[in-house]
């Protein structure tokens, strides 16, 4: 669903562009909360770094047409929804500059509506869910594929909304609308499928590396004098060091993982239009596209440029690809974490001193 340059007119991409920085000054805030340590901020990096790679995975879902994640809700359950706008912000950073993938002039928009929207609206009913779901691993899950399946339309409408204000070619809202919606419901299948297996992997084997599934656990009540009181927590039994998975095993793992999704599954991606080039193909939005300022990029359309075996360029990219986006989304985070930190410190010293 990037949105490329020419499709949104310049007072709307501006408008846009500042409601994204507003929005990310927020979350450079909030996620100094959701990072607890300095050891999460490289775990956020590599969720930055794997939506980049399954972005690359387009899967066909109906004649002609392709989807792919959008990672709003997958991020936000992982990581949290003021990290995950970052995580999702970072992706399309390096998608924008480094792989003309979603133009640099609408760069606010593209934001605005895969990173906010889809973070905001999953995350919200994520949290609804778990409220009134039995407290459980299985429970976190489902709530997953829920929010993640209505992220994806939501966003899409989010789109149409933008483009009915500021839209560069006159055609029928109500149209657009009505492929939007109805071809980003099937991507919405897609997402929920791949972001509940992503949280249900992790779930079991790091329950506690999962924001959403925080807090889940019901404290054990024991009935004193009649009245119900907390019973004292007891001490976990350590786990068998064959079950227990370190946060750098799962780091690790999860590095790997993203690797060979960018590095070799994505040639056999779908080469079918997305959902947005499809709809706009078919109902003329795209009249005015312009070319990506970055069009002549070595890496443009995720392939590197002097490069003959498609395979091999395509594989590169998605290589270096992974690599850029863990390092910047670790850079970030880190950053964050660390100012968190020094602010921690300074309130803690005594006035006077």
């Amino acid at each position: 669903m990037h949105v490329p340059d020419g499709f949104i007119d310049a007072p709307v991409s501006i408008a846009t562009g500042a409601v994204a920085a507003g929005a990310v000054a927020v979350s450079l805030r909030g996620a100094r909360r959701e990072l607890g340590s300095e050891r999460a901020a490289p775990l956020a990096g590599l969720v930055a770094a794997f939506i980049f790679a399954v972005q690359m995975l387009n899967f066909p879902v109906a004649a002609g047409t392709s989807g792919h994640l959008l990672g709003g809700a997958l991020a936000a359950i992982l990581v949290g929804p003021y990290t995950g706008v970052l995580c999702v912000s970072v992706v399309l950073l390096m998608q924008g500059v480094l792989f003309a993938d979603g133009g640099l002039t609408a760069l606010g928009v593209n934001i605005t509506d895969m990173a906010i929207v889809t973070t905001v609206v999953a995350y919200a009913l994520f949290r609804g869910l778990v409220r009134v779901l039995p407290r459980g691993r299985r429970s976190v899950t489902a709530a997953s594929f829920v929010a993640a399946l209505v992220s994806v339309p939501a966003a899409a409408l989010a789109f149409t909304l933008i483009y009915a204000i500021g839209g560069t070619t006159d055609v029928a809202i109500g149209k657009v609308a009505t492929a939007m919606i109805g071809v980003h419901v099937l991507i919405g299948i897609g997402e929920a499928v791949i972001t509940a297996l992503t949280v249900g992997a992790v779930i079991a084997v790091r329950p506690d590396l999962v924001y959403g599934a925080r807090g889940l656990e019901r404290p054990l009540k024991l009935r004193v004098n009649g009245e119900l009181v907390d019973a004292p927590a007891a001490r976990p039994e350590p786990a068998p060091a064959a079950a227990r998975v370190s946060r750098r095993g799962v780091w690790v793992a999860g590095l790997a993982t993203s690797l060979v999704l960018a590095g070799v599954v994505s040639f056999y991606a779908s080469a079918n239009p997305d959902g947005l080039e499809k709809v706009a193909a078919d109902q003329g939005i795209d009249e005015k596209t312009k070319e990506h300022a970055t069009a002549d990029s070595p890496l443009a359309d995720y392939g590197v440029r002097d490069v003959g075996d498609a395979r091999l360029s395509g594989g590169l990219a998605g290589v270096i690809g992974v690599g850029v986006t863990v390092v910047a989304g670790s850079a970030v985070f880190w950053a964050v974490r660390r100012r968190r930190s020094a602010d921690s410190s300074a309130s803690s010293v005594p006035e006077g001193v």
